[in-house]
């Protein structure tokens, strides 16, 4: 028998998991103890709510939010690989995301000015007006997740997620 997800919340200790067969079933721990399970499915439901919000200007919250990065970074724009790491993604998944971007002609690269062989991520000035079209729209799906949770439950999560994505210690240790 596993601790109920109450139990092992209030616990702060891990369950284990027991691949004891009952019947057809596997006995495992309940859905909500997964930590992962768990931020996945909150984050399907938010990524709904934002690219609900955004889509009547033709964007994803994950396209907006990369032209929102660029757009605070105007005075020094970032390398894919700068912008990846602030962005908590990988290079190549960066990469993809920005392709529809540079397509519609939201964004552009260009070689920096002081060293060729690093090129820079420009937010164009139809992705500015994009951007700024599209921050009323972000801000009432703010708004209604902070309507929801309640402001205070919304900042602190907010700054428990920045320091999951920021953390270099969540990675599986080595077997030694």
């Amino acid at each position: 028998m596993y601790l109920d997800t109450d139990a092992a919340h209030q616990s702060g200790g891990l369950v284990a998991v027991r691949y004891a067969m009952l019947e057809n079933d596997l006995e495992i721990p309940p859905r909500g103890v997964c930590n992962a399970t768990a931020l996945r499915m909150a984050s399907r439901k938010l990524s709904h709510l934002y690219d609900t919000a955004l889509a009547p200007i033709g964007l994803k919250g994950t396209q907006f939010s990369l032209l929102a990065e660029l757009g605070r970074r105007q005075s020094k724009p970032p390398t894919m690989k700068e912008l990846a790491r602030a962005m908590a993604m990988e290079r190549s998944t960066l990469g993809q995301n920005m392709l529809p971007l540079e397509r519609e002609g939201l964004v552009s690269q260009r070689k920096d000015t002081e060293d060729g062989r690093k090129r820079r991520l420009y937010l164009t000035s139809l992705g500015r007006d994009k951007l700024v079209t599209g921050l009323p729209l972000w801000e009432n799906a703010q708004r209604r997740f902070e309507e929801v949770l309640g402001t205070a439950t919304a900042s602190e999560l907010r700054g428990i997620l920045t320091k999951i994505a920021s953390s270099d210690e969540l990675t599986v240790p080595d077997p030694d």
